[in-house]
């Protein structure tokens, strides 16, 4: 059996019917993310290029989990010590274990979530797995598109814009090339926010001369990833710390995603890849 009559083979027995305009030829943001986190919802395509970014970054599915387990930290102290009640994840990817409503609904079950992702696959299974979860929804939307995001009437109906809100841009703004105006995306979505609110991002990173042959990993990296999925920017300290602009940083800053607040035993290999992704947790004053 080849393995793409595997990948169709899993597709029926999970019951998951994808819809005409998933290309399984061609690979997917989404589904390579899921592979590196040991994720079964991809195909040959995406493991290809999984594997040959492996060849550079072999840590990089270790990175992957870190990027889990730090979108874990931050979203429960946002809803545990700051007492968020409201999430837009933006770029949200397939559903995996640790979701952001599984998170926030710990601490409080009344909690609302609104993920959005532009592949149709995860609007597929996230409103699969929503199917039953009244407080969360998954809406199909560009995240280069701003204002059709905040206009989005689904959101609009989950997401109160006069209470704090919890913007999570987990992965996601890495994935604009330059020409796309990533900071001015990050503005108009962090304009509309409320006083109160914070912005969680995690974003590949290039490290320079503080660890230049992490630095030139990156930068392999970022070639790959163009090639084949056509995205993907390992950005500057001074570039990343643009996209923060009026927002009061919450300590220790931007740092290694292993590096925030991370939990008492927690531990983790320096590899090269560990210094080329980062993230931060900023609140709009």
């Amino acid at each position: 059996m080849s393995e793409r009559e595997e990948d169709w083979k899993w597709t029926e027995s999970e019951q998951v019917h994808l819809p005409p305009e998933i290309d399984t030829t061609k690979p997917s943001i989404s589904r390579v993310y899921d592979f590196m986190l040991n994720g079964k919802d991809n195909f040959a395509v995406d493991r290809q290029v999984a594997e040959m970014a492996l060849r550079i970054a072999p840590n990089a599915k270790e990175i992957a989990q870190a990027g889990r387990r730090f979108l874990s930290r931050a979203v429960r102290y946002l809803a545990a010590e700051e007492g968020i009640r409201q999430f837009i994840d933006l770029g949200s990817g397939l559903p995996t274990r640790g979701n952001v409503h599984e998170i926030a609904q710990r601490v409080d079950p009344a909690a609302q979530v609104v993920y959005v992702d532009n592949d149709p696959i995860v609007l597929a299974h996230g409103r699969a797995l929503l199917a039953t979860n009244g407080t969360t929804t998954v809406i199909q939307a560009d995240v280069r598109e701003p204002q059709a995001i905040l206009d989005h009437p689904t959101l609009r109906e989950f997401i109160d814009f006069t209470q704090p809100i919890g913007l999570l841009l987990f992965s996601i703004l890495h994935h604009l090339n330059d020409d796309e105006d990533p900071v001015g995306v990050a503005a108009a979505l962090v304009d509309a926010l409320p006083s109160g609110s914070f912005v969680a991002m995690s974003n590949f990173y290039d490290p320079g001369d503080e660890h230049p042959e992490s630095s030139r990993q990156a930068l392999t990296a970022e070639k790959l990833f163009n090639e084949n999925l056509g995205t993907g920017r390992w950005r500057t300290r001074d570039e990343l710390m643009a996209y923060f602009g009026g927002l009061e940083m919450v300590e220790p800053g931007l740092v290694p995603l292993a590096e925030w607040r991370p939990e008492p035993g927690d531990t983790w290999e320096r590899s090269l890849a560990y210094y080329t992704v980062v993230g931060a947790v900023a609140r709009k004053p």
